[in-house]
């Protein structure tokens, strides 16, 4: 009995000292999470406070910056720059500036392809604009022959407060009452027809974007925003038939040569057929490209004798430029407009004309100065079905 009763005492003793244990292990365990939450709370104050800290930096850095935006010192105004980068690139028909419209929408056949620059502009980014039929385009004039020196030293720049406008035979007018290219800013504002999305790529239609332009943003256009019924316009604006052509007409041998160059041409072209970059020539040339210069002398252009022809070497000149240093030999004999031929580059071929009133497309060739390499160009085959 006594033994019995020694038995039981232990046994209770164990279960006593293992419950203390117990307790004693749980009260370890409890102190240990205890002390971990008051850390992981200590750093979770602290990083709500250090968030909260550089909003509030931030915020005040935008404030300043605000109020100094809204008050700018004169002396301090070439010290405020935005500095933008292009996130596109536009791979248009037209080679070079000459030959591409003054304005959008002229040139109904005219195409380009925008690329955008994958690393900055995902393809979700044009998901919907597919749906608008036509889109505002924000560019650089990235061919202005005085880029450089506007950017770098904007101070000697001095830009001319007037240009020579095409509409009024070379009178001329301030630049911000035209749309010339050569503006403070040289950025550009043009709207195009959206004929499809694909990827990051947007083919448009009836531009007057030279190859290569760099793209700063587009936007859909919006009619009843955009349209302003009744607004004004200066009278010299509104002479619409003043550089329209009454006719272009085609060479019997021009078929021939444009046959010979497609083959190597079509892989590259936005265009399905000879027939239908035929029809882009015509559209292009129905407005009196050249530049006021060329109108209003052209036998002052720069040109060079071959085969007895005159060859104009003058396409390219700005309607802006100062008559003293457009011309060339003011003592050279006249040259008769009919026997200068005149050239137009679309898609790396070139196209010689003549006018004399009407004009008269020669012939095709492809052009020495126009060279895509092995760049990747967009084609008619990529967009084929969505133009059906």
């Amino acid at each position: 009995m006594l033994f019995n009763g020694n038995s039981k005492n232990l046994t209770l003793l164990a279960v006593a000292a293992a419950a203390a244990a117990a307790i004693s292990a749980s009260s370890v365990i409890s102190l240990y999470i205890w002390r971990k939450c008051r850390e992981l709370e200590k750093s979770l104050n602290s990083a709500l406070e250090k968030c909260a800290a550089e909003r509030q930096g931030r915020i005040r850095a935008q404030q300043a910056l605000r109020k100094a935006l809204a008050q700018p010192k004169s002396e301090n105004l070439e010290l405020t720059s935005y500095p933008m980068t292009p996130i596109g690139v536009v791979q248009s028909c037209f080679s070079t500036r000459n030959g591409t419209p003054r304005q959008p929408l002229l040139v109904p056949l005219s195409r380009a392809c925008l690329v955008f620059d994958a690393a900055r502009v995902p393809p979700a980014s044009l998901e919907g604009l597919g749906e608008y039929s036509h889109c505002w385009i924000i560019y650089v004039f990235h061919l202005n022959t005085d880029l450089e020196k506007l950017w770098k030293q904007p101070s000697n720049s001095k830009f001319k407060a007037k240009v020579r406008v095409p509409r009024l035979k070379g009178e001329r007018m301030g630049v911000f009452a035209t749309r010339s290219p050569h503006r403070p800013c040289p950025i550009g504002l043009t709207v195009a027809k959206v004929e499809a999305v694909q990827g990051n790529m947007v083919l448009l239609s009836g531009v007057d974007l030279v190859d290569g332009t760099p793209v700063l943003d587009i936007k859909p256009y919006l009619p009843y925003c955009d349209s302003i019924e009744g607004a004004a316009v200066p009278e010299w604006v509104m002479v619409d038939k003043m550089l329209a052509v009454p006719s272009v007409s085609f060479s019997k041998g021009f078929f021939s040569t444009l046959d010979d160059c497609w083959g190597k041409t079509e892989k590259k072209s936005l265009y399905a057929s000879p027939d239908e970059f035929r029809s882009l020539i015509k559209q292009v040339l129905s407005w009196d490209i050249r530049s006021v210069s060329q109108r209003n002398r052209p036998h002052d252009s720069v040109v060079k004798i071959v085969n007895g022809n005159a060859l104009d070497n003058n396409s390219d000149l700005d309607d802006n430029q100062d008559e003293e240093t457009s011309g060339g030999n003011n003592d050279q004999d006249p040259i008769p407009s009919e026997c200068i031929i005149y050239h137009l580059i679309l898609e790396g071929l070139d196209v010689s004309y003549r006018i004399n009133g009407n004009i008269i497309v020669e012939r095709v060739t492809f052009s020495s100065d126009i060279s895509y390499g092995n760049q990747n160009r967009c084609n008619y085959l990529m967009w084929r079905d969505q133009l059906k």
